[in-house]
């Protein structure tokens, strides 16, 4: 039951993203590592990473989240 929660929580996550109306976040990478999920990738501003960082939050509330985001 876990595992098919945390599949969920990725695909919700994963889509969110490249949903975004922000192109910075559109072209984010997420990855599942050991259970959690990890956001990667690059942006142009310190706010689109924690943008990027509160939509994964908001849809994968129960997993782990690695922000390894770089900010150009």
């Amino acid at each position: 039951m876990t595992i098919v929660n945390s599949h969920n929580s990725y695909d919700r996550a994963y889509e969110a993203l490249k949903a975004s109306a922000i192109p910075d976040l559109r072209g984010l990478r997420l990855e599942e590592v050991e259970g959690s999920l990890v956001i990667s990738g690059r942006v142009g501003s310190f706010y689109h990473k924690q943008l990027a960082q509160e939509l994964v939050r908001s849809v994968a509330k129960e997993r782990e989240l690695v922000n390894t985001v770089d900010v150009d």
